[in-house]
Order: structure tokens, then C-alpha cells, then sequence
């Protein structure tokens, strides 16, 4: 049967999409989607950087009976002149350009010098999926209107002196969400109520008011006793042992840090209930957490652990880990990053890597002070500490107790962890003898084993399963992980299982990510039930890095890409940032055995700065895809092969 011709594909198939088109198109990329309230947080983030800032004193949201929402603010008011360089007026351009805004200018010098705004397409996209939106501007005794729908000026800007009854400055912005972009238009209230009380805290003496006209109920935030009382508000009584707060910011003397940058927090430790986290960046709240909280983390261990040293308190045998000083650890932390990388638009977790160090370095002395103040409350902690260390300990020696004594003998070239404790274990399969060498030395010794693999594995894919420990590298695989092979129907021995995530560890480059899917073949085909249990993990390890200079405050940083699309996007980075064409230095590893211990540690082995990505299956079922499977590794798949390619082959970029 003749197949239908493909359309021409010629230089008027490329389609350039203009203004806000992208969003309209995949909402997804840029907001939540179940409800409008991160469209209306955008806009709400913009009111609390003014107070941040130091302009404003009151926010208020109204709840309108139409179903829209009015956020309304006292701060310096967005300009409404024209722009330079674009020649339109800056309020329009605000809401209808992607990447704009005036929040990239960080410093003395800038608009604001801390700010959650940070990829300049926030109210732009508000906009974008807002079937009308009204903006209002009062600045310098005159009032500005705009008008917009579906991302489109409708009314121009119009401009009027200000009356008595207009406020002094501010902004107004109201937006009717469009019901077709989300799940439902209704507003979570708890979440809202939430969202707008934590801002109160984060701000004091800012009011925050949520005004539900429908309702005719008017809900009101002041604090001044700051995160102290909001914890234990949020704790419900619960009965706190010791209650650590503080905060610490860089000064304008500081070489590592700039001068603002630093962190607020509460600490309270409770035997029972629920712990409460939440944390925030810039008045932005990270419910993914990041790296602010990986430093508060990092700040308490060190700080608990030097002062049951100090005070000879460790009993013997038990090795603490931090997460038992954090297990029943509750906090609020508000940190202040002045140049904040989240991951993604909705900017859930912070990835900033410096953040780690930021926070635990204000944190740890801080905290090393107050215990050596307070040792009753210093005792209690160590003890809590320690109870949970030994816990844990005890877990593990159950697990081991149920091997029995037939255990196989492990593989001679296993670097094996000290821990017993299966959650916290990991296993990293490294390609290469050499790159084996330096993860073992860059590794953390108690929780990190390494197994170094000797070029490409086996594939599998049709190998009978009595015949894979023919192979030795597949053999002390199977025994240094502690689980036999087995199917998709079976049901394995899983107490057997040293390692709560088997790490594939190869170089960033075509040969890795041929390891890569001969180690996954091997665990699909043979060990099925370690990927549907969550075990199995990829790192990414970068294939650049970049020496860069002095940046103002920033000392000369390396700072490490994935792939050439990071690169790009870090040396935009470094101009925005003042930094002149080409005076970074780029280097591209060759293989993980280029790396120093340390690198790999910092990139790639690191829980507080790695990039592990978990395997599943993702929106394939099993028989789909073990039908892709079997035509990528099956040995009588040439044609099928052929067939992807020519149907995918685009979306592949080629390593040359």
C-alpha cells in the first residue's frame, strides 16, 4: 500500500511565535494549571518586592463577586512613560513582553536590589491567560489605566491628574483569569489564606488584608513578633523542647557574599506531631524546598554534632547522620538570595548552589553559640539526636540479621559504604576504572558506595536469565546490589536489597548514554520490580564548565553546565551580570575521569547539588515499553530501528 506523501517541509514551514503565544499555547511551561492562584501570586509577588524594598507598607487583595481578583498595593507604582529604547509605554510592556521587567538590574544601582522576580515573565503571563485584565498606576500626581484581554491591549494607556480621592502612588492590577487554561477558575482559600498570612510574617509591620466581597468578610495579617510566633501559631501547642531563632546577612565588607544576603530563621524541636517546614526565598515560598534549606540542614548537623563532641556526649558505637538532628526539626526560613536560580517559572525549589553555604554559614555559629548558652537545651537536642541515631541503627540491623548467612561473597572491586541504613545507602555504577577512582575519593564514605563497570555492559535484552552471571560484570552487579534477577510477574527477595538508590553513573557524552541504556536494559529486563519501587536512579554529571571572573560582589567562580543548551544559557547569565565577551573560560570534560574528586563531589555526587533523575516508566505501561524496548536492543530489530529514526531522528541532537 503506497504511503501518503509527507507535507514539504521548506523554510515557510518554521513558525515564529510572537508576544505571548508561547504561553497561550503550553500554559503548563509557565504556571500551575489546576488553579489561577500562581497567575494572581505573580502579581502578588510584585506588590510584596515593593514592600520588600522598603515602598510600601499595606497589600490588599480583593475578591470580587464577578469572579475576578484585584491586587492592590502602596508601593512606588509601575512607570508609565515610554521606554527608550522600545518607544512604548513601560506599563504596557510590563504585561505583554516576556523578559521584561525591573527586576534583572540587581544592586545598589537597580530597581530592587532583592526581589523573587527573576525570569522577567511573571505578570506577562497573568496576562497572557486572563480573558481581560485592568492595571492601574498611581505615580508622581497622576493616574495611569490600561486595559487588557487575552494578552492584548484593548483600551491604550490613558493618563489623568489625580484626584483627591485617588491614592498617592501604588498599583492596582485586576485580572478575570480565563476558565479555558485551567481546571477550575475557583480559588483554593486555605492556600490563599496561607500564601497571604506568610507574607505578613515575612514582612513585618507590612498589613496584609484578603477582602472576599461576595462574602462580605474582610480577613486581616499584622505581625510584629515575626517567624518566632507564626511557628509556634502553626505548631498548635505542640510541646517544643528547645526553640532556636536568629538570622545573619553579608556585609558590605563580606568577599563571599553580598552585602544583604543571608537568611532569618526558627527552629523548634519536638518529640511528637507533625513537623512544620516551610521556607521561602525573597518573600517567594519554596514548597520543593532547595538549597537554602540543604544549608539550614547543613547548619544545625554541624553545629549539634560539634557541641556533643564538645561535651563528650556520643556514646560508643553510634556515628549520627543529619537527618537525625533534622528528623524532628519544625522551622521557618526566610532567606535573601540576591540573584535566585529556581527550578522552573513556578519556582518551587531553589537550585542556587551558593545558597548552601550562605545559610549554613550564618547558621552554625549562631546555633554553635546559643547551645554552649543554653546547655540544659543543648543536652535535650543531643539527646533527641542521638535517640534517632540509634534507632536507625537498630532498622539496620534487622535488615542484616534477615540476609542470613548465605550471602554471596561481595565483588572485590566494590567500595562498599559504612552505613547499614537501606533509605540512606546509595550505589553509584561508574563507567570506568579511572572515574571509579575519583568517586571513591570525592564520595561520602558513610552513606556512598561505588562500583566501577569496565567499558560497556552486556545487553541483555535477549540473554536467558541462568545465563547472565556468565558475565562478570552483571554478576557482581546483581551481588552488590543484593537482589537476584527476576521478572515482571515474580516476586523477588527484596529484603536482600543493600542500597535504597542504585545510581547509573557514566560520562555526559554518546558513549555514557550507551551505558546508560545497556545498564537500564539490564535493570528492566532483569530487576523490574527496582525500577516500579523507585530504586533505580540516572546522574548527570556536566560536560562543561566555566571559569568565571570577579563579578562585583561574586568572587571568580566554576561554575558547571549539563549539555551546550546550559552553557548558552550561563554565559547569558554572565552578561547580564557585566561580564565582558570572553573573558570566561570554557572547558569541556572528556569523561568523568577528567574530574577531580572534588568537581565530581561538587557536580555529581553532592545530595544538596546534584541532578539525580529518577526512573520510571513514565506514560508508558510494561508491554509498551518493553515493545520500544525490544526495538532499540533486539538483534532482529533492524528495520524497526530504521523506523524510529526516521520518525524521531529530529528530535535527537547529534554529539559529532
Amino acid at each position: 500500500m503506497a504511503t501518503k506523501p509527507s507535507p514539504a517541509y521548506s523554510e515557510g514551514s518554521i513558525r515564529v511565535l510572537k508576544g505571548l503565544e508561547p504561553v497561550k499555547q503550553r500554559p503548563g511551561m509557565y504556571t500551575r494549571t489546576d488553579t489561577p492562584l500562581h497567575i494572581l501570586q505573580e502579581v502578588l509577588d510584585n506588590a510584596a518586592d515593593e514592600a520588600l524594598a522598603g515602598h510600601g507598607k499595606r497589600l490588599r487583595v480583593f475578591l470580587h463577586p464577578d469572579g475576578s481578583t484585584s491586587i492592590e498595593d502602596d508601593g512606588r507604582g509601575i512607570p508609565f512613560g515610554l521606554h527608550p529604547e522600545e518607544n512604548a509605554p513601560v506599563l504596557e510592556l510590563v504585561f505583554t513582553r516576556l523578559h521584561a521587567g525591573g527586576k534583572f538590574d540587581k544592586g545598589k544601582g537597580g530597581a530592587y536590589s532583592f526581589s523573587g522576580g527573576l525570569h522577567g515573565v511573571g505578570v506577562s503571563v497573568t496576562n497572557a491567560l486572563s480573558r481581560r485584565m485592568e492595571v492601574t498606576s498611581y505615580r508622581e500626581g497622576q493616574v495611569a489605566t490600561i486595559v487588557f484581554a487575552g494578552g492584548d491591549v484593548v483600551e491604550p494607556l490613558q493618563l489623568r491628574k489625580a484626584g483627591p480621592e485617588d491614592r498617592k502612588q501604588g498599583t492596582t492590577v485586576r485580572a478575570w483569569p480565563d476558565a479555558k487554561y485551567f481546571e477550575t477558575t475557583a480559588l483554593p482559600m486555605a492556600e490563599l489564606a496561607h500564601l497571604l498570612r506568610s507574607k505578613a510574617v515575612l514582612m513585618p509591620g507590612v498589613t496584609v488584608q484578603l477582602h472576599d466581597e461576595k462574602k462580605k468578610d474582610v480577613q486581616s495579617w499584622q505581625y510584629k513578633g515575626g517567624l518566632r510566633d507564626y511557628l509556634m501559631q502553626t505548631l498548635n501547642g505542640d510541646p517544643v523542647i528547645p526553640l532556636f531563632e536568629g538570622e545573619g546577612y553579608a556585609a558590605d565588607s563580606n568577599d563571599n557574599f553580598a552585602e544583604g544576603e543571608g537568611a532569618g530563621w526558627c527552629v523548634a524541636f519536638t518529640e511528637d506531631g507533625q513537623p512544620v517546614r516551610e521556607s521561602y526565598v525573597n518573600l517567594i515560598p519554596t514548597t520543593a524546598g532547595g538549597t537554602h534549606e540543604s544549608g539550614l540542614r547543613d547548619g544545625l548537623f554541624n553545629a549539634v554534632k560539634s557541641f556533643i563532641e564538645l561535651h563528650n556526649l556520643q556514646p560508643k558505637g553510634v556515628k549520627l547522620l543529619p537527618e537525625d538532628v533534622f528528623a524532628r526539626a519544625s522551622y521557618v526560613l526566610s532567606a535573601k538570595v540576591l540573584d535566585p536560580q529556581f527550578q522552573g517559572q513556578i519556582k518551587e525549589r531553589l537550585n542556587s548552589r551558593d545558597a548552601v553555604r550562605l545559610v549554613s554559614s550564618f547558621v552554625r555559629p549562631a546555633l554553635e553559640l546559643w547551645l554552649n548558652q543554653h546547655v540544659e537545651y543543648g543536652r535535650k537536642l543531643a539527646e533527641l539526636a542521638i535517640r534517632a541515631a540509634q534507632s536507625r541503627q537498630k532498622a539496620g540491623q534487622k535488615v542484616e540479621k534477615r540476609k542470613g548467612s548465605g550471602v554471596a561473597v561481595l565483588p572485590g572491586k566494590l567500595t562498599d559504604c559504612e552505613s547499614k541504613d537501606l533509605a540512606h545507602n546509595e550505589l553509584f555504577l561508574v563507567e570506568g576504572d579511572s572515574a571509579g577512582g575519583s568517586a571513591k575519593m570525592g564520595r561520602d564514605k558513610e552513606s556512598q558506595a561505588v562500583l566501577p563497570l569496565r567499558g560497556k555492559v552486556l545487553n541483555t535484552w535477549e540473554v536467558d536469565r541462568d545465563r547472565l552471571f556468565a558475565n562478570n560484570e552483571i554478576h557482581d552487579i546483581s551481588v552488590a546490589i543484593g537482589v537476584d534477577p527476576h521478572g515482571p510477574n515474580d516476586t523477588p527477595d527484596l529484603t536482600g536489597l543493600r542500597y535504597g538508590k542504585v545510581c547509573i553513573l557514566s560520562d555526559a557524552d554518546v558513549d555514557g548514554s550507551h551505558i546508560q541504556v545497556l545498564l537500564l536494559t539490564l535493570f528492566f529486563r532483569h530487576f523490574p520490580k527496582l525500577i516500579a519501587s523507585g530504586n533505580v536512579y540516572i546522574a548527570r554529571p556536566p560536560l562543561f564548565r566555566v571559569d568565571a571572573p570577579a563579578r562585583g560582589k561574586k568572587p571568580a567562580a566554576k561554575m558547571y553546565a549539563l549539555d551546550a543548551g546550559e552553557l548558552t544559557a550561563t554565559l547569558d547569565k554572565l552578561r547580564k551580570e557585566g561580564v565582558t565577551e570572553g573573558a570566561w573560560s570554557i572547558s569541556r570534560f572528556k569523561g568523568l575521569g577528567e574530574m577531580s574528586a572534588e568537581q565530581l563531589w561538587d557536580t555529581t555526587l553532592n545530595p544538596d547539588t546534584r541532578r539525580l533523575l529518577p526512573v520510571a516508566l513514565g506514560k508508558f505501561d510494561f508491554a509498551g515499553t518493553e515493545s520500544l524496548i525490544t526495538k532499540l536492543m533486539g538483534k532482529g530489530e533492524a528495520a524497526s530501528r530504521r523506523e524510529l529514526m526516521e520518525l524521531h531522528g529530529h528530535d535527537v541532537d547529534i554529539d559529532v
